[in-house]
């Protein structure tokens, strides 16, 4: 409040680390809402007419009956492709998300919104020696872990084996007079497990370890999913971070994690696969138009799983744009494939507009210098605040533990952002200065190791433990997926994956999330509140 009565709004610009506030101005009848700078922390916002509903928590709003549980299409078909509903779209009509690094100011002359921060790529590190770059960065690392460990509660750190978690429980360690308390989550299903690699960690910092399996119940928590997100979200490592948050809350009240280091560091196999894919844009766009209709007549009537599948995928991306190409590896139901399989009447309700164009607008709004840079750019501003850093708020606050991310400190991701690209991705290798920097610090079999990712392996769930989950959940007669999906289509999908003519295991939990959201969010009661004597009673809901 003291920095506000000092700066005004520009209070923003002197905080450090993730924030959501309000603060009314009762001399100047002024509203001022402010998010942090990457999105750590969510806020709602409802406006109508001189009213103005606010909050950190969809369903906090829902409960007063002014608010219309109406389902927005254009965000609906934003969720069936990316899996999450994008700022500053809500998937209810009438609702918006107050974007990351945003204030937005509401006084009698009505609501203004600006953006205070953005990362800039065009202005190099002032740093001529490699080894001085190093230095720099696990400086940066360190530091940003430091100020992180200042707590009067217990506090630990989410350790999935990976580089960026393994890094901040290192400068833990380092920083730290007592043992650091880890928490890690695994699967029985090898392709999927890290556990091993955690352990590596563990070890290597005489860690107090923590473990928990993630079997195919797990699926149990799906109603809790939807109304703890409050919109329709579908990254399935969603299950584990529940699990992980839910073990770390019996025994610290604040947790570190990894998130952030792949956005700034280049730590996707997606970015590889588009650097590569982008060789072929020397070969003019009206020509590359012309290759998934020449695929199609040269392998006409080959069997769907053959090679000529294959050829048409690469048909259909050779003639993308550099956006819409980066938006296909990021999407379940790409709007170019999987069209004829949404309802007419939800086509017509969203009419031309086109969920690719959530990244085509920042893609094109970008000033990084490279191809490399606008990709990071570009999930720090859709990706990251979207579905990662959502993820992982809404799992760590449904148990009451405080989640803190090192690597989104903006002092350490403005630095990162100035690196030369071939410091981030080269060939076919990501996070490059990154892995050379903690050479030494963290094991040679985890510096070197595939990304793996917070996986989960619905595939193997949907085709033996859970075979009949989707068919019984989406293919009832009176499932609220058919509003956007015809069941046709559905059917098919389920068919494919049971016989594994194809892995629709992403898009058949995507309509699940949607479903379960329709029954658990939409169409559950409001709670109402009667306060007595200083008593709140719930009724209802």
């Amino acid at each position: 409040m003291h920095l506000y009565e000092d700066y005004g709004d520009s209070l923003v610009d002197r905080l450090r680390g993730m924030f959501a506030f309000a603060i009314w101005d009762v001399r100047r009848h002024r509203l001022l809402l402010a998010r942090d700078r990457v999105g750590k922390k969510p806020l709602f916002v409802v406006r109508r007419g001189t009213k103005v509903w606010f909050g950190s928590e969809l369903m906090a709003l829902l409960q007063d009956p002014e608010i219309a549980r109406v389902p927005n299409p254009a965000a609906i078909a934003a969720y069936l492709a990316y899996q999450y509903v994008p700022n500053p779209m809500c998937a209810l009509a009438g609702v918006e998300k107050l974007p990351p690094a945003s204030i937005m100011t509401i006084d009698k002359e009505g609501a203004s919104t600006r953006r205070y921060w953005t990362l800039d790529y065009r202005e190099p590190a002032n740093l001529a020696a490699r080894q001085e770059v190093e230095a720099r960065l696990r400086d940066l690392i360190w530091e940003a872990t430091r100020i992180r460990l200042v707590s009067e509660v217990p506090l630990g750190a989410f350790l999935s084996g990976g580089i960026d978690s393994s890094a901040v429980v290192a400068a833990m360690a380092d920083q730290t007079a007592g043992q650091v308390k880890t928490f890690s989550i695994g699967f029985s299903d090898a392709d999927f497990d890290e556990l091993h690699y955690a352990r590596l960690i563990a070890e290597r910092f005489s860690t107090d370890h923590h473990e928990f399996v993630v079997e195919p119940h797990a699926l149990e928590i799906m109603p809790s999913l939807a109304r703890h997100y409050g919109e329709p979200f579908a990254d399935p490592s969603a299950i584990p971070s529940f699990y992980l948050a839910k073990l770390t809350s019996n025994h610290v009240t604040v947790a570190l994690n990894g998130d952030g280091g792949d956005e700034s560091f280049a730590g996707y196999q997606r970015y590889i696969s588009n650097e590569r894919a982008a060789r072929l844009n020397w070969v003019p766009q009206r020509l590359r138009r012309l290759a998934p209709a020449l695929v199609e007549r040269v392998f006409a009537g080959e069997d769907t799983t053959s090679l000529a599948a294959r050829a048409s995928r690469l048909g259909q991306l050779w003639a993308m744009d550099p956006y819409e190409r980066y938006g296909h590896w990021m999407s379940a139901f790409q709007s170019s494939r999987h069209r004829d399989m949404l309802q007419p009447d939800f086509i017509a309700t969203i009419e031309d507009w086109r969920p690719e164009e959530v990244i085509g607008e920042v893609w094109r709004r970008s000033d990084a210098p490279s191809r490399v840079d606008r990709m990071l750019d570009t999930d720090v501003k859709t990706y990251l605040p979207g579905d990662l850093l959502v993820k992982m708020d809404t799992a760590t606050m449904a148990y009451s533990v405080e989640g803190r991310s090192p690597f989104l400190d903006h002092h350490l991701m403005e630095f990162a952002a100035s690196l030369p690209a071939r410091f981030k991705l080269h060939g076919m290798s990501g996070k490059v200065m990154l892995k050379s920097a903690l050479r030494g610090v963290l094991p040679d079999e985890v510096l070197d190791r595939s990304k793996m990712g917070f996986g989960v392996p619905l595939a193997r769930w949907f085709r033996k433990e859970l075979r009949h989950l989707p068919g019984t959940l989406l293919l009832q007669q009176d499932a609220r997926v058919h509003t956007y999906v015809k069941p046709t289509a559905i059917q098919k999908m389920i068919d494919e994956h049971h016989t594994e003519a194809a892995d629709h295991s992403l898009r058949l939990w995507v309509l699940l999330q949607l479903e379960v959201w329709h029954r658990a969010v939409v169409e559950a009661p409001v709670i109402t509140s009667e306060v007595n004597s200083g008593l709140v009673r719930t009724q209802g809901g």
